[in-house]
């Protein structure tokens, strides 16, 4: 087969240049597009505290609960370093309207347990700021202490979505039950709290 050979690209004269323009008209510079947009960047992934979240929930499985008891009067209090101390003065007194509730003082050790982080979870999930949990005051070891106000202690020290706790003004259960401040879930954040 014979390769054909391109014919010669014709001359252009002045005079054809000339009416060309002429036919166009009077041209403008058409501006550069705009750059493409950026790929929006993925949501952090909080993995610190996901991994403090496994930690907590492997140590709180092998500890014994019967060995973990607080005296039935005492009274909770606790605040993390970044929340203020009249933050935590206004939750003692209950000046923080309750997003929720979670009736702990019926259910064993490891039950309670898992309401409990069921609960935190959803309770920041659905943008509640303060939460009531009711541990109860009866004694439940042979020394008067209660596992379950010691089990909410625990956890609740534990959570890195938790900004402060305290045992509820008498009116909302005294010694018996705990009001806890959350943090605000950030926007993007993924899985349970």
């Amino acid at each position: 087969m014979k390769r054909k050979t391109p014919a010669p690209t014709p001359e252009i004269t002045p005079d054809d240049a000339a009416l060309f323009r002429e036919a166009i008209g009077e041209v403008r510079e058409l501006a550069p597009p705009p750059p493409a947009p950026e790929r929006p960047r993925p949501p952090p992934e909080p993995r610190m505290q996901a991994r403090d979240e496994a930690l907590a929930l492997v140590q709180s499985r092998t500890a014994s609960y019967l060995a973990a008891t607080i005296d039935a009067a005492e009274t909770l209090s606790y605040r993390r370093d970044e929340t203020p101390e009249k933050v935590l003065k206004a939750l003692k007194r209950g000046q923080f309207s309750l997003g929720g509730e979670l009736d702990l003082h019926t259910l064993r050790a490891h039950d309670a347990e898992r309401w409990l982080r069921e609960f935190l979870a959803q309770s920041r999930a659905g943008g509640h700021a303060c939460v009531r949990i009711i541990h109860g005051k009866g004694p439940r070891t042979l020394d008067g202490g209660s596992v379950l106000k010691a089990l909410v202690d625990r956890m609740l020290r534990q959570r890195a979505d938790v900004l402060a706790f305290a045992s509820a003004p008498e009116a909302m259960g005294g010694t018996g039950a705990v009001l806890v401040l959350l943090a605000k879930r950030r926007p993007g954040e993924r899985g349970p709290a």
